[in-house]
């Protein structure tokens, strides 16, 4: 295997840990995103709220994609 080979593989296997937590724990993160977008916002008293929404929201469909990832794929892809 190549350093290419082997950093596909470790990031495969993040993936499916980040995918694993998103579904159980997909409600608390997005909790999260809401309270750090919160004190980001208060920090910078509001001058980029606009920015901070955006990516707020972006994070959030993040979660929501990986949470549901399995669901998509064909029975036949499924891991077991």
């Amino acid at each position: 295997m190549g350093l290419f080979d082997n950093v596909k593989a470790g990031l495969d296997t993040a993936k499916e840990k980040a995918a694993d937590l998103a579904r159980e724990h997909g409600d608390k993160v997005q909790d999260g995103i809401d309270k750090a977008a919160h004190l980001v916002d208060e920090r910078t008293k509001g001058k980029y709220s606009d920015k901070i929404h955006a990516g707020t929201d972006k994070a959030k469909e993040a979660v929501e994609r990986l949470g549901h990832q399995d669901d998509e794929k064909p029975e036949a892809d499924k891991k077991p």
